[in-house]
């Protein structure tokens, strides 16, 4: 099963609701879709979200990375050979994130087919279901209070509540949200590095001492900010989490090392894909450091891969896989199957794509 060529389309799908954060806010999905395509007829597919505030990628520099230089460094490989697959993709260009991450999935999903298993069993086989969380985005606290009773409503128990655009009225939010939904719901918060570190301390010993129950605060500071990063961990009791300080296997490293922070969030868009993502599994496992798994805002087909690194690895303890549920309808048949929180896989190779509609090639 040998590499003959690489293809580029683009998929755009409205999302219900529009996604705000402390960095952005956005009104659908418009992500670049990766299609390999093999001397057996076999294609395989992957997706990269041009996420520029985060990863730096826009849609011109994605394709351009795949076109003018992943693609002449791996047409030609065969698929068997995927560990020379993978250091070419990474040694082609340094950084584009997403980009190598659309052809690191395209070429797991080949593999998977390859040897007629799905790629979570290969990888792993830890688990065929797991529950995710689904985003609160951030606004202003009675909408983010009523949102948040929707969200209960259609049976979430875990909801991840955007903060970091302003510290006193974060509070403000929590506190109107926790009073909506009681205890029984569980909260997470995402600052997108939206807090200075004394000024995240601050509001979350406040958190702390309001009771609000708070089961980890996702990088409450600038992605770089290594040292200010431990300064809140080691300064609140409310746990955090990494995010957007990790995008390989180096930082994680140093995050451990570091104990900068109490677990690492894993996303693909960032790592470059699942070969680098498993890197980092494995650092988690000698560290004893729990990993959630998360996406950018993106299609079934790219979260479908996480969703089987997450099935394969029993290190991945927090899902934050909603991005398919945020879309206003699904094009893309096959794959992972999202039902509201549930999310299954089934034994079809590879990622189990059918067909992919909406793309324009």
């Amino acid at each position: 099963m040998k590499i003959t060529d690489i293809q580029l389309g683009h998929i755009s799908i409205p999302l219900k609701k529009p996604f705000k954060t402390a960095l952005r806010t956005v009104n659908s999905v418009e992500d670049l879709v990766v299609k390999v395509i093999t001397d057996t007829g076999h294609t395989g597919f992957g997706e990269a979200p041009p996420t520029a505030v985060i990863t730096g990628d826009t849609t011109g520099s994605i394709a351009d990375a795949v076109e003018g230089y992943i693609k002449k460094q791996i047409v030609g490989l065969d698929i068997e050979n995927i560990e020379e697959i993978m250091l070419r993709i990474d040694k082609a260009l340094i950084k584009n994130t997403s980009a190598k991450a659309a052809v690191d999935i395209a070429i797991y999903d080949l593999f998977g087919q390859l040897h007629k298993a799905p790629l979570y069993k290969l990888l792993g086989g830890y688990r065929d279901k797991i529950t995710t969380d689904i985003t609160i985005s951030v606004n202003e606290p009675e909408q983010m209070a009523k949102d948040s009773i929707e969200a209960a409503e259609l049976g979430y128990n875990t909801l991840k509540i955007k903060v970091g655009k302003d510290s006193n009225t974060d509070m403000q939010r929590m506190k109107a949200i926790r009073a909506a939904v009681g205890y029984d719901i569980n909260l997470r918060i995402d600052a997108n590095q939206g807090w200075k570190p004394k000024e995240a301390v601050m509001v979350l010993r406040k958190m702390e001492d309001a009771g609000l129950n708070i089961e980890f605060v996702e990088q409450p500071v600038i992605a770089h900010d290594f040292e200010g990063l431990k300064y809140v961990t080691d300064n609140v009791s409310i746990p955090v989490l990494a995010d957007e300080s990790v995008f390989s296997p180096a930082d994680a490293l140093k995050i451990m090392q570091m104990r900068a922070a109490d677990y690492v969030n894993i996303k693909l868009m960032k790592t470059g894909g699942i070969h680098n993502a498993l890197k980092i599994c494995s650092m988690a496992e000698v560290y004893g450091v729990e990993c959630m798994i998360g996406c950018m805002l993106e299609s079934k087909i790219s979260v479908t891969a996480a969703v089987h690194l997450a099935g394969a690895k029993s290190i991945i303890t927090k899902i934050d896989l909603d991005g398919p549920v945020l879309c206003s309808e699904d094009p893309i048949v096959g794959g992972a199957i999202f039902k509201n929180f549930e999310i299954t896989l089934d034994n079809s190779p590879g990622l189990g794509f059918k067909s992919i509609g909406n793309v324009v090639w």
